[in-house]
């Protein structure tokens, strides 16, 4: 592992999401203001009394041990929590109280769901979840109605204590029930998107993942930027992280395995810790050259780079095809500016659609062109 600072003692950055996403630049190396907390996306969580939203919360953003959200309170007034404090992607994760009734004059449905851009609802897959059930089509029915772009997710919650049978039966069930639902309802239209989770696994850190991805204006972008790195470097899997959250916010096209990901996780939390003890700075934050490699007894390789304080390339290759590391880190510094490039153009160029995909795929080649002079000099 290596650890330090680059030449003026600062951080690299690779540009923003746009504005109106509410993906701003680092304020912390910017002297622009940051976007008020009511212009960031809004997540909302929901479901009923009991059913794992605040632990949820706690556990994804916070850092708090599984364990100690057996001490939590029940929620019993909407919390905000705005996570841009350290951490990349900025939005807001709102925590509305199981108890909370839709058609009561004082809940302001055109506030929260107008301008929510996905809507949690969580069901505790343990317990009787006919109610649970009922209150889902409630929300999105109401919700639907006032913001017809949010983003409905469902996560069927607690299966840890599950076996693996009852829990696809589970989802199953969940899923032809809420459908057949909203179908009477008269909302066929209305996708509803399931994640099975469980706050002592990762399998919570990837559905939020996929969440959040849906947010961001830029993923098919980054996905095809990560597939040209990946099929020019010999790499089988990479990851782009939120490092504070361990949220990827875009993977390769390739189907994403659990146990991959939660080894990138575990390396995230390695560095991480090592950079808070011995770094140089006490944010724990990646420095401009921060980079770590782990070599695994199944001959591989996971490789990690940082892209700027709050964002890393974490990579699963084969011990031989990092033999060629030189040529693995001339593509990655491609990679890296190509972000870069993607996230300056949108926010100089953000009154047109498609200037966007343009630079994408001026970006795109730009970065293939340059892999494929390197593996031609390498060969």
């Amino acid at each position: 592992m290596s650890y330090g600072d680059d030449e003026n003692g600062g951080f690299a950055v690779a540009g923003s999401f746009p504005k109106g996403f509410g993906y701003g630049p680092d304020d912390t190396e910017t002297e622009q203001p940051a976007d008020s907390p009511e212009d960031k996306p809004r997540i909302l969580l929901m479901g009923l009394r009991r059913s794992g939203k605040s632990s949820i919360q706690k556990v994804v953003f916070h850092k708090v041990s599984p364990n100690e959200t057996l001490f939590l309170e029940s929620t019993n007034k909407i919390v905000k929590d705005d996570i841009s404090n350290s951490s990349f992607v900025q939005f807001q994760v709102w925590d509305i109280p199981g108890q909370i009734d839709f058609f009561d004059p004082t809940f302001d449905s055109d506030m929260i769901f107008g301008g929510c851009g996905a809507l949690i609802f969580v069901i505790d897959a343990q317990d009787d979840y006919i109610e649970a059930l009922a209150r889902l089509q409630m929300a999105v029915t109401r919700a639907y109605k006032i913001n017809p772009n949010i983003k409905f997710e469902v996560f069927i919650h607690k299966v840890d204590g599950l076996s693996d049978d009852n829990k696809i039966e589970t989802q199953r069930d969940i899923h032809q029930r809420s459908t057949d639902d909203l179908a009477e309802a008269g909302m066929e239209t209305v996708h509803l998107s399931f994640h099975l989770t469980s706050i002592y696994d990762h399998s919570i850190f990837e559905a939020f993942s996929k969440v959040v991805q849906k947010l961001i204006p830029q993923l098919p972008t980054l996905e095809n930027l990560l597939n040209i790195l990946i099929s020019n470097s010999g790499i089988e899997k990479a990851f782009l992280f939120d490092v504070m959250s361990k949220i990827y916010i875009a993977t390769d096209s390739s189907p994403v395995d659990m146990q991959c990901y939660e080894l990138c996780c575990d390396m995230i939390d390695v560095v991480m810790d090592m950079s808070s003890i011995y770094g140089a700075r006490d944010d724990g934050a990646f420095d401009g050259n921060s980079s770590s490699i782990i070599k695994l007894n199944t001959n591989n390789v996971l490789y990690m780079r940082e892209v700027n304080r709050h964002l890393a390339l974490v990579c699963i290759l084969r011990e031989d095809s990092f033999d060629r590391q030189g040529l693995i880190d001339y593509n990655f510094m491609c990679f890296k500016k190509a972000i870069q490039q993607v996230f300056d153009v949108r926010k100089q160029v953000a009154s047109t659609n498609n200037s966007d995909g343009r630079a994408a795929m001026a970006t795109s080649h730009n970065l293939l062109h340059h892999n494929g002079s390197v593996e031609g000099a390498a060969s």
